[in-house]
């Protein structure tokens, strides 16, 4: 998939004349450049001489086409560029480089009209959508250091090619001219909840759900899991991709348990979803959890840290790659992975679908600079000299099939200090420039340009060392191919994986079908693609998918950027790391809209993150680097032989894996919800102040091995509550058995009405996993019958389209201390679905984009609705109460305006365990772009205690 604002206003015109070779062209040779290119490429260096300070902070393509607004001789000059012609659009989505992210630079960024999508400290990056006439004034901030049109990505997944269906058009990678719409992607979507709703007799006990991957048999892990009797009990495998839009139908339909998805961080799109399936095919009960990759890199590697310090997660797996990840260093996403790793975590990430040297399908070149060393009228600087011989060639030609392939070149200078500059031009047939990027390099910048090639025969690719020294370089172009043609030789070199997935603790994975063959040809007359084992099990012949993107990595400089190998910046410098690591199943199929079956190593990644759950739960609290070396050591070997550039050391076996490792069944008991009942007092039942009551706790061994010696020792850090027992014994439990003991609860006179007794539970027993903790919340208090409404009458509060802050209304509360109940409700008078409705509670024209939060005086937040309601309008009438049948996730467009009775996406009671007197806030943030709406009528019900 391809996703992202890929290169700004560098389209092609798809004209005959573009196409056609000038007489001018046909009378150079083919690998040198010919006069007619030379002045175009004259006429764009010309503009970059000419920027201001703020300008050449601008990434190149926005300055030149900001320039062409009133310079009609570069229009001239330039006949087949479409940035130099038409009008820049009123606004463009930029990352934006910053020395550091403050509260000020925010503000002064959005008073000149920007959105801020996502604004990263740690990173020092902001994604904002920014006014175009605001462009130069941004750049011009002194916090800032670059401003560069929004760094795309893509996953890695192979779907059809673009003559298909939309939603299988973003791969083998190439240009998507046609994506789904927000609409088309929300009818998608609901198709499948209501499947799934619809379709009775779903268990409710974990399982593998209505289809199961084909790489659980190929892998064999369904007689790893027979055999050693362990399923993922007591692993957290996380996932990021793209998003989870049907993840409510996929746990309707039990191919999924409830998902712990990082706040807001639902993403947009179903990967994510098919990722998590398959996660839940080979390891059942291990739990999962997600947050979105994408927004921007920079929001990548926050999530990816968050996974682990908010989400516990001990496994991790993506499948995306952000064009601007550096091959030569760990940039910020990596440096992520590095944090993760270090603390304790498994790392997974799909190679790429980029492919590779040995199966002849990869666009990849790098090399040591070579300059041509001529120069051509008024053309500035050396073009790099492609042929390693005698010859000179100053192209590097595609294949005519790389139409709309994005198109990264990287220098071996570190990231924020590139003082070399290098540029890089794109050409048609006939030697127009109908592409570039040439953005300043001047010392603290970085080593990177990108473009996008258009469409037609004959494009070819030309680098040039605008000033500084001679660098090792990469020029790839990402699921293109070079390809001999015109009299140009195709220079071809292995390495195209590249970015955090060559991280030296990630494991990088390559991917070989389980089951068909991938349904296309990746070009024109390939060979047939292979096939996969299944219902078989994988064997040393297997072949590996065609597309899989090949290694080794040379890296030059440490995260910091201090250089491996001091002065040597060439092709005998740096460090090479082998990658990828090991190979795992795609192919498969899943639940998810689009993804069945379901191709590319975006499927692989998540099959040997698994694979690794399942050895983790066998041997919990085993060092992440024994599951590393144990999954490359028993890894089935493939062509060719011994470790390779393709397929890394092999294929994992789920029994070859459980084997080495000792893998054995774990018990792991949980303490569940406590129930706590009068026995001494006033006889209503009801535990209130001054009495005593009996308070029973369940515990139930979750795990897959029997329990024995199972106690609980219950400890509270309440004043004026007492316990006793401090210990009770349990016995032993079978894996799945539930048992329960009774302790005594006592309350002082003086203990607040209604204040919750927080209980620390911790659960021991024979095992690795012993002991566990649980907080436990006991209700006190006799709840009042009748609510009190605290309404917000204030003016309707717009909700910014697109950003992160989002718009807030505050509710004050006063009265009792302590709530036995709140639920929450959008109001409204007259329900309808007008656009900018004032009669209903929200109004918005897209409902899927938002997501609404409310917050108590003590900072605890609940969620109520998370991008649900696709494309419907307004909600009107809507309560939010935890006793209610259905979420809010079932909800669908069909039903707007959205009212009745709903339970909301995590539960309200968590906002009870601390007083409700003070100021409470609800928030809607927009987390897509396109539509508007305000908050107008909200009402906060509050139910108190009988006194």
């Amino acid at each position: 998939m391809l996703t992202g604002t890929l290169v700004a206003a560098l389209s092609i015109p798809l004209t005959a004349a573009a196409l056609t070779p000038s007489a001018a062209a046909a009378a150079t040779p083919p690998g040198q450049i010919g006069a007619d290119t030379a002045a175009q490429i004259a006429a764009l260096q010309k503009v970059k001489g000419s920027l201001s300070g703020a300008e050449r902070k601008l990434d190149s393509a926005l300055a030149v086409s900001l320039k062409a607004r009133t310079d009609a001789s570069l229009r001239t000059a330039l006949p087949r560029l479409d940035t130099a012609k038409g009008a820049p659009a009123s606004s463009v989505t930029v990352d934006i480089e910053v020395t550091a992210v403050t509260d000020g630079l925010l503000a002064r960024l959005r008073a000149t009209g920007a959105s801020v999508a996502h604004a990263s400290k740690v990173v020092r990056s902001i994604r904002a959508t920014v006014p175009t006439s605001a462009l130069t004034t941004v750049a011009g901030f002194r916090e800032v250091t670059h401003v560069r049109a929004a760094g795309g990505a893509m996953t890695s997944r192979a779907g059809a090619p673009a003559t298909t269906s939309k939603d299988d058009q973003a791969a083998p990678g190439r240009i998507v001219t046609s994506p789904p719409s927000k609409s088309e992607r929300t009818a998608r979507v609901e198709t499948a909840l209501k499947k799934a709703l619809n379709t009775p007799g779903r268990p409710s006990v974990v399982q593998q759900g209505e289809l199961t991957s084909e790489g659980d048999a190929a892998h064999a892990a369904d007689t790893a899991r027979a055999r050693f009797k362990v399923t993922g009990t007591g692993v957290k495998v996380c996932a990021l991709s793209d998003g989870i839009d049907s993840v409510s139908a996929s746990v309707a339909s039990g191919d999924l348990p409830p998902i712990d998805v990082l706040p807001g961080q639902e993403g947009s799109g179903d990967e994510g979803t098919a990722m998590l399936e398959i996660i839940h095919d080979l390891a059942p009960n291990a739990e999962l959890g997600f947050a979105t990759a994408f927004t921007s890199a920079a929001s990548f590697a926050d999530n990816i840290r968050a996974l682990r310090e908010q989400g516990d997660c001990d496994i991790i797996v993506d499948d995306v790659l952000y064009f601007a990840e550096t091959p030569f260093q760990d940039g910020p996403i990596a440096q992520a992975v590095n944090d993760v790793t270090a603390d304790g975590a498994l790392y997974f990430s799909s190679a790429g679908n980029e492919g590779n040297v040995i199966d002849g399908t990869s666009g990849n070149y790098e090399g040591d600079f070579n300059g041509s060393g001529q120069t051509i009228g008024k053309f500035a600087g050396s073009a790099h000299d492609f042929d390693p011989g005698d010859g000179v060639q100053l192209y590097e030609p595609l294949s005519d099939e790389s139409q709309g392939v994005v198109v990264p070149l990287f220098w071996a200078d570190p990231l924020g200090q590139a003082a070399d500059d290098y540029d890089l031009y794109l050409l048609d047939a006939a030697g127009n420039v109908t592409g570039f990027s040439q953005d300043v390099q001047d010392g603290n910048d970085d080593p990177f340009e990108i473009l996008q090639t258009g469409a037609g025969a004959g494009q070819k690719l030309a680098v040039v060392k605008y000033a500084g020294a001679d660098r090792y370089l990469q020029l790839s172009a990402l699921r293109g191919r070079y390809e001999d043609a015109n009299g140009l030789t195709a220079y071809v070199t292995p390495g195209v994986t590249r970015g955090h997935s060559a991280a030296v603790n990630a494991v990088s994975t390559a991917a070989a079908p389980a089951a068909g063959a991938l349904p296309f040809d990746l070009e024109a007359g390939d060979p047939p693609n292979p096939t996969g084992p299944f219902p078989g099990v994988f064997t040393r012949d297997q072949l590996p998918e065609r597309f899989t993107s090949d290694g080794p990595r040379r890296v030059f400089f440490e995260a910091d950027g201090t250089p491996y190998t001091p002065g040597n910046t060439t092709s005998t410098g740096g460090v090479v790391r082998q990658k990828p690591d090991v190979t795992a199943a795609d192919g498969v199929r899943t639940t998810a809209p689009g993804f069945d079956p379901f191709f590319g190593t975006s499927a692989a990644a998540p099959h040997a993150a698994a694979l690794a759950a399942l050895a983790l739960s066998g041997n919990p609290g085993v060092d992440p680097d024994s599951i590393r070396t144990a999954m490359i050591d028993t890894a089935i070997d493939l062509a060719p032989a011994g470790v390779d550039s393709r397929t890394g050391h092999g294929i994992v076996l789920a029994t070859r894996l459980l084997q080495r490792t000792g893998a054995t069944p774990q018990p792991l008991v949980r303490a569940g919800e406590a129930r706590a009942e009068e026995t001494s007092g006033d006889g209503d039942g009801y535990l209130e102040p001054g009495e005593t009551g009996s308070l029973t706790v369940p515990v139930t061994n979750v795990g897959d091995g029997r329990a024995t010696s199972v106690s609980v020792r219950l400890t509270t850090s309440d004043a004026g509550v007492t316990l006793r027992p401090a210990v009770r014994r349990y016995g032993s439990l079978a894996a799945g058995a539930t048992a329960e003991r009774s302790f005594t609860v006592s309350l002082a006179d003086d203990y607040p009405l209604g204040k919750p007794v927080t209980v620390q539970a911790s659960v021991s027993f024979v095992g690795v996993l012993s002991p566990t903790s649980t907080t436990l919340t006991v209700a006190t208090g006799q709840p009042a019958e009748t609510p009190t409404e605290f309404a917000y009458t204030g003016p309707a509060v717009p909700i910014p389209d697109d950003d992160a802050a989002g718009a807030s209304v505050t509710i004050p509360v006063t009265g009792s201390e302590y709530a036995s109940k709140v639920t929450f409700s959008v109001d409204g008078e007259t329900c309808l679905t007008d656009t900018a409705s004032t009669t209903v509670g929200l109004d918005h024209t897209y409902v899927g984009d938002l997501v609404g939060t409310l917050t108590s005086p003590s900072g605890a937040t609940a969620t109520l609705f998370s991008r649900n309601g696709g494309s419907g309008n307004n909600l009107c009438q809507v309560a939010f109460d935890d006793d209610a049948a259905a979420s809010f996730s079932t909800v669908t467009s069909v039903d707007a305006p959205f009212t009745g009775t709903w339970s909301p996406i995590s539960p309200l009671s968590e906002l009870t365990a601390s007083p409700v007197v003070g100021d409470w806030t609800f928030s809607v943030v927009d987390q897509a772009g396109g539509d508007s709406g305000s908050i107008r009528a909200v009402t906060l019900s509050v139910t108190g205690f009988v006194e």
